[in-house]
């Protein structure tokens, strides 16, 4: 019988043996990877397209990136997902500013066939009438319907002025949609998915025989050239409030043009920002939803692009406490500024990291998305082994000195709506 009366031991986590994919290389620029070692039927095939929002206008990609299945010469979009039915597969499609992500699921013997059936849809695509004006009806009563909402336009507000005056910060008005041509998203479609294929990944035991398959069936469309990002970013520091008088919450968002994973303090900021907002019980949560009662959730993240990055404090609050938020963020920010984090807090979140390292290598699908985030800045498996090494080695020091560097109040964006 355990001693429930007793702690566990704990193990001092050290370094974490990395399983690395398979790389297959399709032509100077494109690579297929492939982590075969799964062990049951499931599996994945990733495809990445350079097909971001950062390409066209955002209406346009927008557009285009949901209708990627809606029929072809041979079969309509009905046709087709009832195929994809018939195999027990589903797929999913994520768009963002660099690009669009086709995700492709199904058991090992049907994967293949899956692949086949929507990789052909998608580059033989022919957008039928219909189809685009029915998803730009609901698009724009979308819009509509979110544009009523706080948190949209906290969020919009924000990536304008988080993105000031780059390509980045394009932001989808409601005229947009009733300046849609066929043409336009035809015209992107043969631009960036019938020739913009960057990267395949693959989880599954497969048979080898299939993986080359997929490399010879994707070549046409492989990109030619390695792809470019924009990096020269710089936001709008100051204070901007979007005015909803019928609100009852307020939203915030409040950040800065930081940095990505290529970047030498981003180590010790992501230690940082764990410590400010980013798990249940960080600065952030104690003081502004279990103190203070303002919010149901408050947290913090340090997101990437492909040039940069950026950091970014969320929340929504009642509307009679949006200038107190404010001020309880802006206290703790200082705080890190001129004071030294308690060792018993640092070593919590320490702990809470290293934990969550482990959680994050577990098993094959796990390891694949921890290799495609660091190789897509060109960075090995080794990046997160060095990352263990610098969480056990920082210190309270070095935090105060990292936050004095970064966190200055009036280098902020700080955005509310409500």
């Amino acid at each position: 019988m355990p001693n429930r009366n007793t702690a566990p031991t704990t193990q001092k986590i050290e370094k974490i043996s990395f399983v690395k994919p398979q790389e297959l290389w399709i032509n100077e620029s494109v690579k297929l990877l492939w982590m075969p070692d799964v062990p049951n039927e499931t599996s994945r095939i990733d495809l990445y397209f350079d097909a971001g929002l950062r390409k066209d206008r955002n209406a346009i990609v927008s557009i285009c990136s949901s209708l990627l299945l809606s029929g072809t010469k041979q079969c309509s979009s009905t046709e087709i997902h009832n195929q994809i039915d018939q195999l027990g597969a589903y797929f999913d499609i994520g768009l963002s500013h660099e690009g669009v992500l086709i995700s492709i699921f199904a058991l090992k013997n049907n994967i293949f066939e899956a692949f086949c059936l929507i990789y052909d849809s998608i580059q033989d695509a022919i957008f039928p009438d219909k189809e685009i004006a029915e998803k730009i009806t609901e698009k724009r009563e979308r819009f509509k319907i979110n544009s009523a909402k706080v948190g949209f336009t906290a969020q919009r507000k924000f990536q304008e002025k988080i993105f000031f005056n780059t390509p980045y910060d394009e932001l989808v008005q409601i005229s947009d949609f009733d300046n849609i041509s066929k043409k336009e998203i035809v015209d992107f479609h043969d631009e960036w998915i019938k020739n913009g294929l960057y990267k395949i990944a693959v989880v599954g035991n497969l048979d080898s025989k299939e993986i080359i398959k997929i490399t010879e069936r994707c070549k046409p469309s492989c990109i030619s050239s390695p792809m470019t990002y924009f990096k020269n970013f710089c936001n709008a520091a100051g204070v901007f409030h979007e005015e909803k008088k019928s609100a009852v919450q307020s939203a915030i968002r409040i950040g800065k043009t930081m940095f990505n994973k290529t970047h030498d303090d981003f180590f010790d900021f992501s230690i940082l920002n764990t410590v400010l907002g980013d798990y249940f019980g960080s600065r952030l949560m104690k003081n502004i939803r279990e103190d203070k009662g303002y919010t149901y959730g408050i947290g913090s993240t340090l997101a990437e692009t492909g040039g940069s990055g950026y950091f970014i404090i969320g929340s929504e609050v009642g509307t009679e406490h949006r200038e107190a938020s404010l001020n309880e963020i802006k206290k703790e920010i200082e705080l890190l500024n001129t004071q030294f984090i308690d060792k018993s807090e640092l070593e919590l979140v320490k702990n809470y990291l290293l934990g969550q390292m482990l959680k994050a290598a577990d098993g094959p699908y796990a390891m694949m998305d921890l290799f495609l985030s660091v190789d897509a800045y060109s960075l090995d498996m080794e990046f997160y082994n060095r990352y263990i090494e610098r969480i056990h080695q920082i210190q309270t020091e070095e935090l105060k000195s990292i936050s004095k560097k970064y966190l200055q109040w009036d280098s902020l964006s700080i955005v509310s709506a409500g």
